[in-house]
C-alpha cells in the first residue's frame, strides 16, 4: 500500500466493509459490542470511520464474525496500519476539522453552498485570515495563522495540473456584500473569485437578494463526492463545537435535490461574474 494514502478515507473503507462482515453475520452493533466487552458506541464510530482503528480491533471483528479467509484478515489487517498513518493536515497540529479535510483530500467533486462567506477554497490569504480573525476571536495570533495554512493548503487541490478537484459552488449575494477586513480586500477577493470562476472545472453561481425564499435558508452545507465507487458521497455541515457527516443514502439525496434547486434558482454562470464584477468595483469606489 502506498505510503501516501488518506488515512480517513481509508478508515471509511474499513469502516464500510467491517459493517457488511457484521450484517451478514446478522448481528447488531450491540451484540457485537458485548462480545468483546466495548460500548457500542465504538462500534459505531469504527463502522463509520471517525475513530482510528488498530490492526487488534479488525482481528477480534474479524473473530467475532468468523472470517475464515486469511487474505481477507489480512487485507483488512493492512487497511487498519495505513488508516492509522497521518494526512498532510497533521503535521499543522490538532485541527477541529480533520476529517473533513481528509475527504476533501481525497474528493472527485464538491458541491458547496454558502449563505454568509465566500468558500475556503476560493479564499485569498487576507480574506481568509480577517475571517477566521473575526469569526474566532478569542483565538491566538499563532492559531490564526495555523488555520489559513491550512486553507491556503487545501487550495492545492483547485490547482492541481492532474485530476482537479471539481468544485461547483452556490454562494448567497450576502455572501459578496459582507465587508470582511476592509473594502479594497473585498475587492481584491471578487476579483480573486471572478478568476478562480474561470478554470474549467470551477462553477460559481449567486443566488441574488431580490430571488426571496429559496431552499438554502437554512444554512450552508458541502456534498462530497469520491473517485472510487465503493466510497458513499457525504454531505458535510460545519457546526460551532462538532461538525455532522450525512452518509446515508436517502439524507445525500436530499440535499442533492435541494441542491439542484438552488443551482437552477441562481443567476447561471454569466450573470453570476457580472454581478460579481459590479460589486467588486462599487468597492473600489
Amino acid at each position: 500500500m502506498a505510503s501516501n494514502v488518506n488515512p480517513t478515507v481509508r478508515r471509511r473503507r474499513l469502516g464500510q466493509e467491517l459493517r457488511r462482515l457484521r450484517e451478514l453475520k446478522g448481528m447488531t452493533a450491540e451484540e457485537v459490542a458485548e462480545r468483546l466487552l466495548v460500548s457500542q458506541s465504538k462500534i459505531s464510530r469504527l463502522e463509520n470511520g471517525r475513530r482510528s482503528i488498530s490492526q487488534r480491533d479488525v482481528r477480534d471483528l474479524c473473530g467475532v464474525y468468523e472470517v475464515e479467509d486469511h487474505r481477507i484478515v489480512d487485507s483488512l489487517m493492512q487497511m487498519a496500519k495505513d488508516s492509522r498513518q497521518q494526512g498532510w493536515w497533521h503535521s499543522f497540529g490538532d485541527i477541529p476539522y480533520s476529517v473533513y479535510i481528509g475527504l476533501e483530500t481525497d474528493a472527485a467533486s464538491l458541491r458547496v453552498y454558502d449563505p454568509q462567506v465566500v468558500p475556503g477554497l476560493l479564499q485569498t490569504r487576507a480574506y481568509a485570515e480577517a475571517l477566521i480573525t473575526g469569526a474566532l476571536p478569542e483565538t491566538t495570533t499563532t492559531d490564526i495563522e495555523k488555520r489559513v495554512q491550512v486553507r491556503m493548503r487545501r487550495q492545492e487541490r483547485i490547482a492541481a495540473p492532474e485530476n482537479p478537484l471539481r468544485l461547483w459552488t452556490v454562494l448567497d449575494e450576502s455572501a459578496l456584500r459582507r465587508v470582511v477586513g476592509s473594502r479594497q480586500l473585498m475587492h481584491d477577493q471578487l476579483e480573486h473569485l471572478l478568476e478562480q470562476s474561470q478554470l474549467p472545472h470551477v462553477t460559481v453561481q449567486v443566488i441574488p437578494f431580490d430571488l426571496g425564499a429559496h431552499p438554502g435558508l437554512n444554512g450552508q452545507y458541502a456534498i462530497l463526492e469520491f473517485p472510487d465507487a465503493a466510497d458513499s458521497s457525504v454531505v458535510y455541515i460545519e457546526g460551532v463545537t462538532s461538525d455532522l457527516y450525512l452518509e446515508k443514502a436517502n439524507d445525500v439525496q436530499q440535499y442533492s435535490v435541494m441542491y439542484e434547486h438552488l443551482r437552477a434558482q441562481a443567476l447561471n454562470v454569466e450573470q453570476s461574474r457580472q454581478l460579481i464584477a459590479g460589486i467588486a468595483k462599487d468597492y473600489a469606489r
